[in-house]
């Protein structure tokens, strides 16, 4: 389909089709299309597949219900972040979690080796293709696809059923900001069911979309990337993620630091910022405040539906506050950028 590719995460990805910015703007306005076979499965099953899931995550996966999804992150014992994922609630007994593409082999072993518990845990990466449909018009692309009754599907919620002939999870979950359905699905149906959702879509102006938009959209839409935004150093709180830490669940990997963070507070945060000059801030830019460096930039971008220069950063506590100046380091020279609120872009609801 004419994609220029780049190597992410140790797979070849389409980094763009037709471009970013009509890319990006299908999805804000009609609909898109992503082929996120990267991104890793892990099963987790028995009796005692939630307490080890419970050690292991800083949310509380018991308030999961069957065919329930919820975000949240593999902890270690120094409060970082192994990961973050999805787990979806297949069974009483049995969870289905997605995980990073470049953390999928280290997030198997991680498990693995905390499975004191003895649950069966299997790395299923291949045996599955994800492709997410993203954008207000997705539900009229896909529904007259598939078995099952998407219109009544709550955000984070999921259901097993027929795509295009092929046994399917579908979830209403994405990584855009934008009302979608990530589709599990086997490998083999893989290119047969894209190309049946790209011509199903073409009425309602669908795009084939790659990682360039879903880098874009996740940024406006306020959502964060592992390795960039956080990482193994990284506490979910310092990552600005204290709503997945649910601290009074019990005992779990690194939950005695967050703690603490939680007493004491964090010395340094991630922030959203917009620039106030023409500069589009970078990746480790230093990011500066009283004339010395405090922090840097983990992701920047300009995003073509919001028209304006956004990113994320890390800066010290007490230049996190909504509104407090900040310079960027760009080629040499300083740019002015100011802390805003986080999702700069929020969708309308219906």
């Amino acid at each position: 389909m004419g994609a220029r590719m780049v190597e992410f995460g140790g797979w070849d990805m389409p980094l763009e089709y037709s471009g970013i910015v009509p890319e990006h703007m299908a999805v804000r306005t009609r609909v898109g299309l992503f082929d996120v076979s990267h991104m890793g499965e892990i099963e987790i099953e028995g009796a005692v597949a939630l307490p080890l899931l419970q050690q292991l995550t800083c949310n509380d996966v018991s308030r999961l219900r069957v065919n329930q999804a919820q975000y949240s992150g593999l902890m270690n014992e120094r409060g970082g972040l192994v990961d973050d994922l999805l787990i979806h609630r297949m069974e009483e007994q049995h969870y289905f979690l997605c995980v990073n593409a470049s953390r999928r082999e280290a997030d198997f072993d991680w498990i693995c080796r905390h499975n004191e518990v003895g649950a069966r845990v299997r790395n299923t990466s291949d045996a599955y293709t994800q492709l997410a449909l993203q954008g207000p018009r997705s539900l009229a692309v896909l529904q007259p696809l598939t078995s099952v009754d998407l219109t009544a599907l709550k955000y984070y919620w999921f259901l097993r059923g027929a795509v295009c002939g092929v046994e399917c999870l579908v979830a209403r979950t994405g990584y855009t900001g934008e009302d979608g359905f990530e589709i599990y699905l086997p490998v083999s149906e893989s290119e047969r069911i894209w190309r049946e959702l790209i011509e199903a879509g073409k009425a309602e102006g669908i795009l084939p979309c790659g990682l360039g938009a879903r880098n874009t959209l996740r940024l406006e839409a306020g959502m964060l990337l592992y390795g960039h935004d956080m990482n193994e150093e990284t506490t979910p709180l310092e990552a600005n993620l204290r709503w997945i830490c649910k601290l009074e669940k019990g005992g779990f990997l690194g939950r005695e630091v967050l703690l603490r963070q939680a007493q004491e507070g964090v010395s340094r945060i991630l922030v959203g910022f917009q620039m106030r000059d023409r500069a589009i801030a970078r990746d480790d830019a230093p990011v500066w405040v009283n004339e010395r460096p405090v922090g840097k930039v983990t992701s920047g971008s300009y995003v073509p539906f919001l028209k304006r220069n956004i990113g994320f950063a890390y800066v010290p506590k007490e230049y996190s506050e909504i509104g407090q100046r900040i310079f960027i380091q760009i080629r040499g020279a300083m740019a002015a950028a100011e802390v805003v609120p986080t999702p700069i872009y929020r969708r309308a609801k219906n």
